[in-house]
């Protein structure tokens, strides 16, 4: 069973309280909420490896991954990915797996950092959000978006909003703007209200362009 963030039922509360169009989104989504799935560097491998290809194709190259990972390894049991696999998978048999060069360097990266420890889940909850999301972008292959995407979907954090996402600049041009674009300025000046919910603000206002939640 999927839990709740402990802040969301507060989030929901507030925001309905001061935005009308989320009181209407709210209330029109009922017992659904962000959930998080996986560990941090699975999450942000699965990440990388479906940059710009389709679900069904990313899927199929994540199996292919998740096998040579753990051949690379001798590991047993349930396939699984951690950064130390990766480390030791060589980069040609990632490209075996129909990964680019670009993205198993990529992967290769993202493992270095973990391994390193210049990212460390362990040390996170001292970070703010920007920190943590220079701390991502310092990966190849992780841009600002999706570190957004880890922060809220991941880290769980409460306050992140993508002012560079077109699901939410169209949900906010439908709901505020007589279906025109906002500019980042406007957009964050209008979500200044959702402060500290503004990721909760952005769920709401996806849920309105699609009903079914994403998962990252």
């Amino acid at each position: 069973m999927s839990t709740k963030p402990e802040f969301w039922d507060e989030a929901t509360r507030a925001l309905g309280r001061r935005d009308r169009v989320l009181r209407r989104l709210i209330r029109a989504h009922p017992d659904v909420h962000i959930v998080r799935r996986g560990d941090p560097f699975t999450t942000l491998a699965r990440a990388i490896v479906g940059q710009q290809i389709s679900v069904k194709a990313a899927a199929a190259i994540w199996d292919r991954v998740l096998a040579a990972a753990a051949a690379a390894r001798k590991a047993r049991g349930a396939p699984r990915l951690d950064a130390h696999r990766v480390a030791a998978t060589d980069r040609a048999l990632l490209r075996a797996c129909g990964l680019s060069q670009r993205k198993a360097e990529y992967l290769g990266d993202l493992a270095a950092h973990f391994v390193s420890g210049a990212l460390d889940p362990r040390r996170w909850s001292t970070l703010d959000d920007e920190a943590l999301i220079e701390a991502l972008v310092d990966v190849k292959g992780i841009g600002r978006w999706t570190a957004e995407m880890f922060l809220m979907f991941h880290a769980l954090r409460a306050d992140v909003l993508p002012v560079g996402d077109i699901g939410l600049q169209r949900a906010v041009a439908l709901h505020y703007n007589d279906g025109l674009r906002m500019t980042p300025a406007a957009l964050t000046e209008l979500a200044v209200p959702w402060q500290p919910f503004r990721s909760v603000a952005t769920w709401y206002l996806w849920r309105s362009l699609d009903p079914i939640p994403v998962e990252y």
